[in-house]
C-alpha cells in the first residue's frame, strides 16, 4: 500500500488519543486533479518523522509514535462525483480543503519554538496553507502557568469589580520626556483611568526617557492622582527591548514602584513571554500588546490565525492581551475580533482568563457597541480620544467614564451627554456608533 493511504497515517478520528496529539487545522489549496490525502499526508510527514522521499530509518514503529495523523480532511464544497469538479472547477482553479492533522505532544512537550517548527514549519513557504486553529490537549497545556493574575486578579489589586476598566496610552506615542509624559499621566488618572500604559513605541530605556526615572516620576504620578480620585491607579511601563536585557528591565521597574509591566510579544517572542510570567520574583501583572502579530495573520490564505495567537498568548501567561477592534482604525472582521475575546475568557483547562483590552481608536461613542459585544470583563484602551479632547485629559477620561456608566444602566449616551459635558463634547467631534459613520475620524 502507498504510505500515503496507511491507516496508520490516516487513522478514524475515534480510533486516536487526542490529549496525545496537537491537532492543527489547516486551510489547503490544491490545484484542481491534485490528490488531497496525498498533499495533506506530504504535509504531515514533512513536519515530523520523514522526508519528500522514504529514507530507511523511518520505520512503521517510528511512524506509530511520532508521524503526524491525518484525522479529518474535508472539501469546501464538500464534492462527491468527479462530475461536478468537472464542470464547475476551472483547469486552472483551486480546490480548497479545510484538512486536520495531529502532531504527537511527545514531538514538541512544552517547546513553543519547537511547536512553530512542527505546525507552521517549512510548510508555510508553500502558497495556500493557513493555520485556522490548533486544539490543545490538557497533557500539553497543563505543562504552562498561564496568566499569574488574569481578569479577578486585576480587579483585586484594583478594587474595582462591578464595571468595565478604564485603560489610556500615553500620547505622544514616544519621543517626549518623564516629566512631560508624568503630567499627562496624572491628568489621565485623576480623570478616572484605571491603568495607564506606555505606548508600545516607547520600550525600556531611551535616550530621552530613563525607564526608572519614568517608573518613578509615572508612580508619584499615580499616588498623587489616587488620593484625589479614591481608586488606584495602575502603571503597565514597557519593559520591551532584547530578549537578553528583557528581566533586568523587569527588576529595574518592580524596583522602582511599577506594578505592571509591559512587552510587545510578538517582537519579543511567545517564548519570552512565558519566561517573564512564569518567573517568580516578576509578582506584577504583564500586558501583552499585539503590534507585528497581524503580520502572521492578515492573509486569508496563508500564515495562521489570530485564534491561535490569542491561545498562545494566554497559555505563555499574558494577564491583559490588547485586541484591535473592527470599530475604529481598522478593518477587522467583526467575528474574529469577538472569537478573540472568547479565546481570551472561556474555560482553557485551569488557566486563568486573560483580560480582553480592546483599542484601536475607541472613543466614548463606541462604548455601549464595545460592552455589546464583550461584556462588562473588558480593559477599553484609550489613547487619542483622551489625550485630544479639548477640554484637556481630565476631561477626556471624565467622558468615557461617564459613557461607560451609562452603557452599563442602558442609557443612551445621547441622553447621558445632555447632562455631561465632557460627554457631548466627545460625541460631537467623534460621533456615535449607530448614529453616524464613527470610522470617519480615522485616517488610515
Amino acid at each position: 500500500m502507498n504510505r500515503f493511504y496507511s491507516p496508520m497515517l490516516n487513522p478514524n478520528y475515534e480510533g486516536v488519543n487526542l490529549d496525545d496529539l496537537c491537532v492543527a487545522t489547516y486551510l489547503i489549496g490544491a490545484t484542481k486533479y491534485e490528490d488531497p490525502i496525498v498533499k495533506v499526508q506530504s504535509i504531515g510527514i514533512e513536519q515530523t518523522t520523514g522526508s519528500w522521499t522514504d529514507v530507511a530509518a523511518e520505520t512503521d514503529e517510528v511512524r506509530a509514535l511520532y508521524a503526524a495523523k491525518v484525522i479529518g480532511i474535508y472539501e469546501v464544497p464538500d464534492y462527491e462525483n468527479m462530475e461536478n469538479v468537472k464542470k464547475d472547477i476551472p483547469e486552472d482553479g483551486t480546490r480548497f480543503y479545510v484538512a486536520r492533522v495531529g502532531y504527537p505532544v511527545a514531538n514538541i512537550e512544552d517547546n513553543i519554538p519547537l511547536l512553530f517548527a512542527t505546525i507552521l514549519g517549512n510548510i508555510t513557504a508553500l502558497p495556500n496553507v493557513r493555520i485556522m486553529d490548533i486544539d490543545f490537549p490538557e497533557s500539553f497545556v497543563s505543562k504552562f502557568q498561564g496568566p499569574k493574575f488574569g481578569i479577578q486578579g486585576i480587579r483585586d489589586l484594583l478594587g474595582v469589580y462591578n464595571r468595565p476598566l478604564l485603560n489610556n496610552m500615553i500620547k505622544p506615542c514616544t519621543g517626549y520626556t518623564p516629566e512631560v509624559g508624568a503630567g499627562l499621566f496624572y491628568e489621565a488618572a485623576v480623570g478616572g483611568v484605571d491603568i495607564i500604559k506606555d505606548d508600545e513605541l516607547i520600550g525600556g530605556d531611551r535616550s530621552f526617557n530613563n525607564l526608572e526615572k519614568r517608573v518613578q516620576m509615572n508612580m508619584a504620578a499615580a499616588a498623587k492622582a489616587d488620593k484625589i480620585k479614591g481608586e488606584k491607579t495602575m502603571y503597565a511601563v514597557n519593559i520591551t527591548d532584547e530578549v537578553s536585557r528583557l528581566k533586568d528591565n523587569a527588576m529595574r521597574a518592580i524596583n522602582a514602584g511599577a506594578n505592571c509591566i509591559m512587552v510587545d510579544t510578538f517582537g519579543i517572542g511567545l517564548s519570552a513571554l512565558r519566561s517573564l510570567a512564569e518567573d517568580p520574583k516578576i509578582n506584577v501583572p504583564i500586558l501583552s500588546h499585539c503590534c507585528f502579530g497581524a503580520s502572521w495573520t492578515v492573509s486569508p490564505y496563508q500564515g495562521v490565525s489570530s485564534t491561535v495567537l490569542t491561545k498562545l498568548t494566554r497559555m505563555c501567561g499574558a494577564d491583559t492581551l490588547l485586541i484591535e477592534m473592527p470599530y475604529g482604525k481598522f478593518d477587522l472582521l467583526p467575528f474574529k475580533y469577538r472569537k478573540s475575546i472568547t479565546t481570551c475568557t472561556g474555560k482553557f483547562y485551569d488557566l486563568k482568563p486573560t483580560l480582553p483590552f480592546v483599542g484601536g481608536g475607541v472613543v466614548p461613542g463606541l462604548i455601549s457597541k464595545i460592552l455589546d459585544d464583550a461584556g462588562n470583563d473588558i480593559l477599553l484602551g484609550v489613547g487619542a480620544a483622551i489625550h485630544g479632547h479639548k477640554m484637556g485629559p481630565q476631561a477626556g477620561a471624565r467622558a468615557f467614564r461617564a459613557a461607560m456608566d451609562a452603557a452599563m444602566k442602558g442609557i443612551s449616551l445621547s441622553e447621558a451627554a445632555k447632562t455631561n459635558e465632557e460627554l457631548r463634547v466627545s460625541l460631537e467631534k467623534w460621533g456615535t456608533y449607530g448614529e453616524e459613520t464613527v470610522k470617519k475620524n480615522y485616517a488610515i
